[in-house]
Parts: C-alpha cells; sequence; structure tokens
C-alpha cells in the first residue's frame, strides 16, 4: 500500500478533483455510470450531454481529451463487435449506400458505443485523478466487502514484486540456453508459470501471518484511512450525478 505502487493512468495534477476524498469520486463515478446505463439509447441527445459533463470534469482536473481518447482505444474489441450488429440484426432494414442494415441493430451499436464510451471515459478520469492507495482506502470507507479490498490491496502491494520474480526466472532459464517461445516448448513454459504461482502462494502466506501478528484484523488502520470526505467535499461532487440524474430522467420521461 506504500504511496511509491502508483501506475500509469495516475496524472499528477493540482486540481480540485484531485484533491477530493476518493470514495466522493468512487460514488459520483458509479451513479454516472448508472444513469448512463440507464438512459434509452433511442434518447441520442442524452448521451451528448453526458459527454459534456465529461469534458467539463476533465478541464476541472486539468487532464487533457488527447490523454483520455488515447487511453480509451482498450474498448476498440467492443467496438468491433458492435459494428457488425447492424449487419447481423433482424426485424426493419435501411438501405445506406448499398448496404441493408437493421435499424434495432444501428440502435443496439449505438447503445454499445456510447455507454461503453462513456463508461470507459468515466473509469479514466476516476483512475487519472486517485491513486490505487487512494481508490482502496475509498471502497473500505465506502464499506466495500472486506475479501474484496484485501484481494485488491495484496495484489497492488505484490503485483510488481511478482512482475520481478517472473522476469528473473526469465532470465535465469535464457542464462542457462533455455529460450521456450514455440508450442512444443510449452512444458517449459508451464513449469515456470507453476513455480512462480507456488512462490507468490508462498510469499503471500508469509506476509498475512505477519500482518496478523502485528494486529491486522482484515481492515485498513484507522490511522492510515483518514477521517473520510467533509461534506464540503460531498457537496463539491454531487453535480455530476444530479445532472447526469436529471438527464436520465427527462431521457426516461420523454
Amino acid at each position: 500500500m506504500g504511496a511509491g505502487h502508483s501506475h500509469a493512468l495516475f496524472v499528477h495534477r493540482d486540481s480540485p478533483v484531485h484533491a477530493l476524498a476518493p470514495e466522493v469520486k468512487i460514488a459520483a463515478s458509479v451513479l454516472f455510470t448508472v444513469a448512463v446505463v440507464a438512459t434509452p439509447r433511442e434518447a441520442l441527445w442524452a448521451f451528448g450531454g453526458y459527454l459534456v459533463v465529461i469534458v467539463a470534469v476533465a478541464f476541472t482536473a486539468r487532464i487533457g481529451l488527447g490523454w483520455l481518447a488515447l487511453r480509451s482505444l482498450i474498448e476498440l474489441p467492443f467496438i468491433l463487435f458492435a459494428f457488425a450488429l447492424p449487419f447481423l440484426g433482424h426485424g426493419e432494414r435501411v438501405h445506406w449506400l448499398g448496404l441493408s442494415l437493421s435499424v434495432d441493430g444501428l440502435y443496439g451499436a449505438w447503445n454499445i458505443v456510447a455507454k461503453g464510451t462513456l463508461g470507459v471515459l468515466s473509469s479514466l478520469l476516476l483512475a487519472g485523478t486517485t491513486t490505487p492507495r487512494d481508490l482502496l482506502l475509498g471502497l473500505d470507507r465506502l464499506r466495500c466487502p472486506t475479501m474484496i479490498t484485501q484481494i485488491a490491496t495484496f495484489m497492488l502491494r505484490y503485483l510488481d514484486v511478482l512482475a520481478a520474480e517472473g522476469r528473473r526466472m526469465r532470465i535465469a532459464q535464457r542464462s542457462r540456453g533455455y529460450d521456450p517461445r514455440f508450442l512444443w516448448q510449452i512444458k517449459g513454459f508451464a513449469s515456470g508459470i507453476g513455480a512462480l504461482f507456488l512462490r507468490a502462494f508462498e510469499r503471500g502466506e508469509r506476509v498475512y501471518l505477519a500482518m496478523v501478528s502485528r494486529g491486522y484484523e482484515g481492515r485498513i488502520p484507522m490511522a492510515l484511512a483518514g477521517t473520510g470526505a467533509t461534506a464540503r467535499q460531498w457537496a463539491a461532487a454531487a453535480p455530476v450525478p444530479v445532472v447526469a440524474g436529471a438527464i436520465a430522467t427527462v431521457a426516461l420521461l420523454g
């Protein structure tokens, strides 16, 4: 849980969004996503409103739109799948440039692209303004199930350690003239994965027993967790879910 375990998505900025308590940003992001998902796919204007909210938050957080666009490419496989729906859908069809497209498929593709993109952008803003350590603290303050926060805490803390262990094992293999790259050499690769798993399991057990012996009870100590969000911080983040909720309500009733 050390502060040094940052990740590539976090953007160091001095902004009002970065200064908010993590549980506030998590709650706002989840409620925003719920509003987006609840919006009927036919309400095209509503998704434009959500995009304006995303841009406003990004501007306040001093995160560039290019940074968001580049990292949102992670959803590209889903977008490619969505492009196939107009051709595979049934029901009423329209013709465009000699192509026969399903109306329901077009709406389905739009639904996936619009809601998926907005969800990815919302998640990127959360990750870009909150360190992994603070995300775990926020989940703990929101009373996320202890088992989930424990698993995430250990994964965050020791992911780099396991990656370094795997690199050392790889170097040891290659220094001995064994460099499995082909399908018929998969036995050596599987053996390495198995050895890494055993080392990780044994290391995790030793670390957990050491933590228990020092008073660990399954939750982040209050001395590290801090005092939590203030009423002003909750009020500062409220416009995002409130505006998103208003847009979704009008779209549902319209």
